[in-house]
């Protein structure tokens, strides 16, 4: 877990470096002198004497006042020796001497400039604090361009310090190519790189430490590898590098959090538990020193697990916890501020990693929609999407919020059964006055607020179609063309390697070589290329839905026509699409356009993913078996056969020709459908088109019968349907279709 505090190492070496520079165009007795000094504020700084350092480097400025070095050294001690808790001090000198020498990271063009390399390093520390990571990365791989001269420590804290940027920023091939070269670098020896660290060499006490020192530095060189194969999937390649991190750092926090997480992802979540708890997180030296609360990622991993068991309650209750455990340590570390001016400050600079409230609301909110409690889970995400803006899978959960809050889908319809709501309201008076009130089944805007803007965030349909929009604008129209992210985070890869943030594609594929990263999604991983297809698809049915629910019948048949034209578009997407765009058509008087969308030959699968042919290839091939063997439970949704979803086109289509008052067709329709499905799944609306045909008919007696009994008579033989789209709620990826309203049209 110490990679809060690499940064603070590294600054050592800034220290060591810069004061060592001095003394090279004086003249000798003055050189001997400032050598001296030099020598002397180094040891006072290595020991924790930052005073006295701070009295030598004074003494080194009166006869050198125009180096910004050792400027930039006594801030660095100053701020050490307040225990890095002047972030934002630092941050204002690190800017005055950038000012100072004129120069910009940008600039740095050959060997010349790399003497402003320790500037710059500790500005990307300080970025890196503040997780602005692009700008970092910006900074470190431009110092990594010029790392011959550094000598071994600061480069190693270099890498490092990039390795950490790319594995936050889901970049983990980057992250493997440099830890190779750190391996490389240690197993070179020091004098492979630059200058020779003969203040090291000059210290004989410290040689009896650099066998552990090295092997300090390949438990943590394992340890990346591991998230980097973690984030990768390669399941294969993670399993080794587990050992090796076994055998170096034991059965530590970070091990055994890792060790876990691996077991996660192979589906082994009883094995995954049984790890954490072995995990003694109370050794754990602490949020104030580490910057990492791992009572607050030990809550969230167990949630994480419990989510993809299925066990949604239990899910919720862990990350309920952890979010009590990081409100706790944001309360202490509050405490800690004394000047409310400067935001970074009073605290250590590694606490400002340390609150993830907004990654632990945004898994709340997936977990509450899960459960069905889509109005708590809208709270949770409108507070996670003020952070995560750029995340279109994030707009798009909201989306759903707001749809499953205005039509409640049944516990019937996600067991793949249709509703048993039924089709009589009332009953008004008695005897010869005695009317029937039929339930009105068309969905009903139930949050909507009359005279209140669409743009305030209720979980209304107008805000749904809000959300649908700012996702697919998010999503790039090349898909070829890969995006850079500008600020991803994740809880999950802290340095204990958590287990992963949103688990809702947590088993979205192992990437393999030429697999880009397409669209960042933070706080989960960014969208590779099926992702992304499956996503325009989801978001393109909801969008099509929620304009249907809107009366935008136009904009409905726009988004159903595109959703149809994507080439990998899966069964129950298709479905909805021609359902979608044969209720916009109708609505639009357009009967025969819609009745080609109402062929029931248009329906092949109903499968709730792409066909997996697509599979990727890459080094682990174990992870879908895996995955199929952990027990967890997909939820069906309405309907869950290819025979239901083609009796649904059938009542659909028997509705399109009522219209067109050819009610010998729709009889046929509705015999067709029948005969498709078992007479306990007929939908109410095909039993009110039942009615609807025999009033047609004449037969008032016969209609009432069927109104009575909620059934279809043996008699008509299954007749059935003016089914208004009775729609499939999938478990958050699809949204629910509004009935046809059609009934009553001549």
């Amino acid at each position: 877990m110490g990679v809060m505090s690499e940064p603070c190492a590294a600054s050592n070496g800034d220290q060591n470096t810069d004061v060592k520079t001095e003394s090279n165009s004086l003249s000798s007795g003055v050189a001997d002198h400032v050598k001296e000094l030099a020598n002397n504020a180094y040891q006072a700084y290595t020991a924790g004497q930052f005073d006295t350092c701070l009295q030598y480097l004074g003494h080194l400025q009166e006869l050198n006042k125009d180096d910004y070095k050792i400027s930039l050294n006594k801030a660095v001690a100053e701020f050490y020796k307040n225990g890095q808790t002047l972030t934002d001090t630092l941050r204002q000198t690190l800017n005055l001497l950038k000012n100072q020498v004129h120069s910009t990271v940008e600039e740095m063009d050959g060997l010349d400039d790399v003497e402003n390399s320790m500037l710059y390093y500790n500005q990307a520390i300080i970025l890196y604090h503040l997780r602005q990571y692009t700008e970092a990365i910006s900074i470190g791989e431009k110092l990594y361009q010029f790392i011959e001269p550094f000598e071994e420590k600061f480069a190693q804290a270099l890498c490092f310090l990039l390795v950490d940027l790319y594995l936050l920023t889901y970049q983990p091939e980057k992250a493997l190519l440099l830890l190779a070269v750190l391996e490389k670098m240690i197993s070179q020896g020091s004098n492979k790189n630059g200058k020779s660290n003969e203040a090291y060499k000059d210290a004989a006490n410290q040689k009896a430490d650099a066998g552990g020192l090295v092997e300090a530095t390949k438990s943590k060189i394992h340890q990346c590898k591991v998230r980097a194969y973690v984030q990768m999937k390669s399941l294969k390649a993670c399993k080794r590098e587990i050992k090796s991190v076994m055998n170096t750092a034991g059965n530590s926090a970070p091990s055994l959090f890792l060790k876990s997480n691996f077991e996660y992802l192979r589906g082994n979540y009883r094995k995954a538990v049984k790890l954490l708890n072995s995990a003694n997180i109370t050794d754990h030296p602490g949020f104030l020193s580490t910057g990492e609360c791992i009572r607050c990622m030990f809550w969230n991993n167990l949630g994480c697990i419990h989510f993809a068991m299925g066990k949604h309650n239990l899910g919720i209750f862990y990350f309920k916890k952890a979010l009590q455990e990081n409100d706790a340590a944001c309360v202490q570390l509050a405490g800690t501020s004394t000047d409310q001016g400067k935001k970074f400050s009073g605290r250590p600079m590694s606490t400002l990693l340390t609150n993830k409230r907004y990654e632990l609301l945004h898994n709340c909110g997936i977990q509450l929609l899960h459960i069905g409690r889509p109005l708590a889970a809208f709270e949770c995400l409108m507070e996670a999407v003020q952070v995560y803006h750029s995340n279109p899978r994030l707009w798009l959960r909201l989306a759903e919020c707001c749809i499953a809050a205005n039509k409640g889908t049944s516990e019937q319809e996600t067991r793949g059964l249709p509703s048993k709501k039924g089709i009589v309201q009332s009953i008004l008076g008695q005897g010869y006055h005695q009317k029937i009130v039929l339930a009105s089944q068309s969905m009903q805007n139930t949050v909507y607020n009359d005279g209140q803007s669409s743009a305030i965030p209720v979980a209304s349909m107008e805000f749904a179609a809000i959300c649908l929009r700012n996702a697919l604008l998010l999503l790039p129209e090349d898909q070829q063309e890969t995006k850079k992210d500008n600020g991803l985070r994740n809880f999950n890869q802290s340095s204990s390697g958590e287990t992963s943030n949103e688990n809702t594609e947590a088993c979205s594929g192992k990437p393999h070589e030429g697999d880009k990263f397409l669209v960042p999604g933070p706080p989960s991983s960014p969208l590779r290329k099926e992702e992304l297809d499956n996503l325009r698809c989801s978001i393109l049915a909801g969008s099509a839905y929620v304009a249907l629910a809107l009366g935008d019948n136009l904009m409905a048949l726009n988004h159903a026509e595109n959703l149809l034209q994507q080439t990998k578009l899966s069964g129950s997407l298709k479905f909805l699409g021609h359902l979608y765009a044969a209720e916009s058509l109708i609505s639009l008087d357009r009967i025969s356009d819609a009745i080609t969308h109402l062929n029931p030959e248009n329906i092949t699968d109903v499968f709730l993913g792409v066909s997996s042919n697509e599979q990727d290839q890459g080094s682990d091939r174990g992870e879908s078996e895996q995955m199929e063997n952990s027990g967890k439970q997909i939820l069906q949704c309405y309907p869950n056969s290819v025979s239901s979803a083609c009796a649904m086109m059938l009542f659909n289509l028997g509705s399109a020709y009522c219209l067109r008052s050819e009610y010998d067709k729709a009889r046929k329709c509705l015999h067709q459908a029948a005969s498709m499905v078992n007479p306990k799944e007929i939908p109410p609306e095909g039993i009110l088109l039942a009615v609807y045909l025999e009033l047609q008919n004449g037969n008032t007696q016969l209609a009432l019968q069927i109104i009575k009994r909620n059934q279809l008579l043996p008699s008509l033989k299954a007749l059935s349907s003016d089914v208004k789209k009775k729609s499939v709620f999938q478990s958050i990826q699809t949204v629910q279709p509004p009935p046809f309203n059609t009934v009553q049209r001549k």
